[in-house]
């Protein structure tokens, strides 16, 4: 097998076929990847650098906002300039432990990022249906401690992968059929027993992803619940325009990653395999793209910061 270790069978390398079928079209396939990742990596900085700036955005639900940006660029450096590299050089070749550490944080952020999601929800609850307790209960200890419990859910679920991963014996060459290293992608190449990479992958999915969809549907029913008793129909559109946001970011996120997770799983050959790569790239590039104008446009507190930072700029300039 080229690139592998006869003995172990293990390869010293993998090789990353981009779309496979749409080689001919990689250099205008890379340009919307490139502009989206440029919009994600410049968006997210400025969320962050506003909401650290801003006193008025120095609160839970920004602190978590703040979090989200710092996964979603972490998450996308992940794998885009490498895929960039697929495209533009042609650049293929991976080392197979740099594979592993690229497959660990692409699903460890992914993880966090659902995750966090699930805490800007519960966040949400507390401030709708317990407002006079929202800063005692939210302190920031409270907060650190959300998000290291994030943080180390992540690590722990998504560690065994690569030890799954490792285990197995490669004997059906190491050209992997996607962008990035992806799990399932690399377990495929092996000629051993992967059912335990598949039922791993499926408990960890709906230890996360599950247990996540199912505390925010619990908290937004709880909203729904408390916004629907206010007196006031002005009370209530105040009350649900703070949650507009974060509605936005969960189907930016969600709705993409489940259609990637069921149609690899049960799409079968009914849908061509170009089609299931380019949905995986999207669903880890678009939630990093849009989070930062959702909230740029929906939320008022950072349009205000955006305003007060660009107005700062304009005053320094000229003072020069």
């Amino acid at each position: 097998m080229h690139g592998a270790n006869s003995s172990s069978l293990t390869p010293t390398h993998f090789i990353l076929s981009g779309i496979p079928g749409l080689e001919a079209a990689h250099v205008w396939i890379s340009l919307p990847f490139c502009f989206m990742y440029v919009i994600a990596v410049t968006g997210n900085c400025g969320l962050m650098y506003i909401i650290s700036h801003e006193e008025a955005l120095h609160r839970p639900m920004y602190y978590f906002l703040a979090l989200l940006s710092l996964i979603d660029i972490s998450g996308c450096t992940s794998f885009v300039p490498n895929t960039l590299c697929i495209f533009w050089l042609r650049l293929k070749e991976i080392d197979f432990n740099a594979c592993l550490v690229q497959m660990f944080f692409i699903h460890m952020l992914t993880g966090m990022e659902s995750g966090v999601l699930m805490l800007m929800a519960l966040d949400r609850y507390v401030a709708i249906c317990y407002p006079l307790r929202y800063a005692t209960i939210l302190t920031n200890t409270t907060i650190a401690r959300a998000g290291l419990a994030t943080f180390t859910r992540s690590v722990l679920l998504m560690m065994p992968f690569t030890f799954l991963i490792k285990r197995l014996p490669y004997c059906r060459g190491n050209l992997v059929q996607h962008t990035y290293c992806d799990h399932m992608s690399l377990a495929k190449l092996s000629c051993g027993n992967i059912k335990i990479n598949a039922v791993y992958g499926l408990i960890a999915a709906l230890l996360i992803g599950g247990f996540d969809m199912f505390c925010i549907s619990l908290s937004y029913t709880m909203i729904v619940r408390a916004v629907i008793n206010l007196a006031s129909a002005d009370a209530r559109h105040k009350a649900f325009s703070t949650c507009t946001s974060h509605i936005s970011a969960i189907v930016i996120t969600y709705v993409p990653a489940f259609f990637n997770f069921f149609t690899h799983r049960f799409g079968g050959r009914s849908i061509p395999h170009h089609v299931h790569i380019l949905i995986a790239n999207l669903y880890l590039l678009l939630p990093p793209t849009l989070n930062p104008i959702v909230y740029g446009v929906k939320t008022k507190q950072i349009r205000e910061g955006v305003i007060k930072l660009f107005t700062r700029e304009k005053d320094a300039f000229r003072v020069r």
